[in-house]
This record gives C-alpha cells, structure tokens and sequence, in this order.
C-alpha cells in the first residue's frame, strides 16, 4: 500500500500487512509467559522448545516476537534457520554460516567438532547458550533432527551446548512422536501450544493493530466484531479480510470501513446463490 493510500486514514503502515513491524505484532498473556521461559530458563540451561499449533494460529509471529527479545541480548547469540528441508549437508552449510564456522560438508566429524566447540567458547564467555530459531520445522528430515540432538548436547547428554525452539503444524507433532525421534520429544523442555483465538483474542488482536498502526477508528465498531465472528479463531483469516476491505476503501476513498462494505464484499450476491443450489 503505497504512502498516498496510507496518508489517507492516517495510518503509519497497513496494520492488516504480513510485514509488520516489531512493535506492532500482537502477543497474548500466554505468548509472554514462553517468551519469559525461554529468557529466562531455556538459555541459561539449554535443550529445546516447541511451539506447535494449526495454520494461522500465530507460532511465527511468536517466533519474531522472541526473536526480537533475544536480539537485544549482544552477549547472546541467535541464529534462524531459513532452508528446514534441507538434507544432512545442506544444514551443515546452513549452520557453518549460522555461527561463522568454515564447515565442509564431505567432512562431518570436523564440522561437528567445530561447531561445538564455537558454542562451547560463547557459553564460557557468557553463560549463556547460543540459539536456534527454526521455523515449519515439520519439514525437517528425521536425520537432521537427529543429528541436531547429537550436536548440541555432550558429557553423555548431561549437558547443553545450544538452545532450540521449534515451531511447526500438528505434523511436527506427529513426526516426534515416532520411533526414531522419541529420544527428541522426550527432551522438549518449554512447549507453547497455539490453539483457535476467542471472539475476545480476535477482538484484542484487531484493536491492537489498528492502535500501533496510528487510527484505532479505522473501522466501525459493529465491523470489528462482525470480522472476529467470521475468522473461524483464526488470525491469518482475520487480517485476510480486513486486509481485503482496506484495500477495497482505499481504492474507493471511503472514509471509514464498515459493514456494509463487508456484506457487500463477503455476502454472496442471490442470484449467485440460486445457482449453486
């Protein structure tokens, strides 16, 4: 949306966009609550974190939101995994450029030394382990799990060189839940699992965006509540469809989005619905 459309009701950037900045994501009683296990437990100890919920249900936001925490730390060290699909070496590759550590991936055993020993220093220097961040980690190949398991953890797994949080769909969970990965699941320590939000949640979210964004009158009151009754619990589908009717206002220079402008663009026309019965 470009800056004329954005002047238009005042806003300082479309609050319905996926590429919101950090203080404007949303993050719930429950969200702050991982956030501060992570800080405050998962780092100075180590192992993994899982965040687990449905499409749309906000695990990466929760992932920005924790990252930019963790960020503010410059005695800590976060990296993000960006390619989770990735085979065995391409994760070495990803991790030597991760952690600034030369890796050559026909030489495993090296790779795994020095990548060890680079989070070893950080700990002594710091106290703190480094982090890893992976996101749709449901993708990850059962041997790169594995192998991660391996790489962070030592002294016959009594201790922790690293710290990782996970986030992925119900086939993560599925996925840790078979034979080969039982030695991972049984070792996720801080869990956050995202569930379908309340009318109230939705509600929040919106008032929250339209807040940060700079014009909490954006949309009419019965608007708002008519978008938290049709998102199914979901915030993707919530800021889908209100995304949707900027869009449409702004092209049409309406001065307020309202329910009409809703029933218009989410109501099938009846002629239309005569046709499909």
């Amino acid at each position: 949306m470009n800056k004329k459309l954005l002047a238009l009701y005042g806003l300082k950037w479309n609050p319905f966009s996926p590429e919101l900045p950090l203080e404007a994501l949303y993050s719930n009683a429950k969200v702050e609550s991982f956030c501060w296990r992570v800080e405050q437990g998962l780092i100075r100890e180590g192992g993994f974190a899982m965040i687990s919920g449905d499409p749309g249900t906000g695990k990466s936001v929760v992932l920005r939101v924790l990252a930019q925490r963790l960020g503010q730390r410059h005695d800590l060290t976060v990296g993000a995994i960006v390619h989770p699909s990735g085979n065995l070496a391409d994760f070495y590759r990803e991790m030597g450029d991760l952690f600034g550590v030369e890796l050559r991936p026909h030489n495993r055993w090296g790779g795994f030394k020095a990548l060890r020993e680079r989070w070893l220093a950080h700990l002594e220097g710091t106290l703190l382990r480094p982090v890893l961040l992976i996101d749709e980690a449901q993708e990850m190949h059962a041997g790169v799990l594995n192998e991660l398991r391996l790489l962070s953890s030592m002294q016959f797994d009594s201790r922790n060189l690293l710290s990782v949080v996970l986030a992925g769909d119900a086939r993560l969970n599925h996925k840790l839940r078979r034979d080969e990965l039982l030695p991972l699941g049984s070792r996720i320590r801080t869990r956050l699992i995202m569930e379908y939000a309340t009318r109230e949640e939705l509600g929040e979210c919106l008032n929250h965006l339209l807040r940060t964004a700079g014009a909490p009158h954006l949309m009419s009151k019965e608007l708002a509540t008519t978008l938290c009754d049709h998102a199914v619990g979901n915030y993707r589908v919530l800021t889908g469809m209100a995304g949707e009717l900027l869009a449409t206002a702004a092209q049409r220079e309406l001065t307020q989005l309202d329910e009409k402008l809703f029933l218009e663009l989410f109501t099938p026309s009846p002629s239309k619905a005569r046709k499909r019965t």
